[in-house]
């Protein structure tokens, strides 16, 4: 009894059991509610997937589990609407999972989230800031590429990695170095800031480089509606001003649409 004791505090110490509990108790004060919440659901299922039970019959969550639900607790009532329940997931796992692996490469905690199952007239874009749990920034308009939609505002539906397509790539990007960036709308040049991307996703956006596609501000850029881009999330130009340069050089970038084999993946 001393031992598990002893491992519950862990856990708690941790923040894994902490979460599940919260969310627990969270779901019996909602009158009506019968069923699993989304965070707990999720809890549950990454719990699903963590390592064998202990000697005292504990099961014990990976630490790429523990991260993903404390991450969840922290941000996923404050980001709504969201286009699929697993959104976030996708996205923190993918974080937590690539830093892992590179941590000399991801020198910054902040990612830069993009849901892309939403309409580019509604804000879609954020920044969080990953070792403190909170939202830096958003949620706020994002462009998406102009051949992943028939129309000029929608929700993009096509996605590629092919030079050429115009198309917004998906996945997790390393973001790098900030530049004078230079584009073309309504017949006209503009100037912005622009912040260089490598696609870490393979298959969905390694080509990220080689196609050009980057973070930068935009005039077709608003606070109520985005225009569409050769594939790149832009934003406002003040904003970009004011958040690329925080990002760069070793913050992260993940792209997200309801895409079935990108969740899986």
């Amino acid at each position: 009894m001393v031992k598990s004791k002893g491992l519950l505090s862990e856990y708690l110490k941790n923040g894994a059991i902490g979460a599940l509990a919260l969310v627990g108790v969270g779901s019996r004060l909602v009158p009506g509610t019968s069923q699993n919440g989304p965070i707990l659901t999720t809890a549950v299922a990454l719990a699903a997937n963590s390592r064998p039970a202990d000697s005292t019959g504990i099961k014990v969550l990976d630490a790429l589990s523990t991260r993903t639900v404390a991450a969840l607790g922290a941000f996923e009532t404050a980001v709504r609407p969201l286009s699929h329940p697993k959104a976030l997931q996708t996205a923190f796992r993918s974080y937590f999972a690539y830093t892992s692996a590179h941590p000399a490469q991801v020198t910054k905690p902040f990612l830069y989230f993009v849901d892309y199952g939403l309409p580019s007239t509604q804000p879609r874009g954020y920044v969080f800031d990953m070792r403190n749990l909170r939202i830096v920034e958003g949620p706020f308009t994002v462009a998406h590429g102009r051949g992943s939609s028939t129309t000029q505002y929608g929700v993009p539906t096509r996605f590629s990695n092919a030079s050429g397509s115009a198309m917004t790539s998906l996945g997790l990007y390393l973001a790098q170095g900030l530049y004078q960036f230079t584009g073309h709308t309504g017949g006209s040049a503009y100037n912005s800031v622009g912040l260089r991307l490598q696609g870490v996703t393979p298959g969905y956006n390694d080509n990220a480089r080689a196609r050009g596609v980057v973070a930068h501000g935009a005039p077709y850029v608003t606070s109520t509606r985005a225009g569409r881009s050769e594939g790149c999330p832009a934003m406002e130009q003040q904003r970009a001003q004011r958040v690329l340069p925080e990002l760069a050089n070793g913050g992260m970038v993940f792209l997200f649409s309801p895409n079935s084999a990108l969740i899986a993946h």
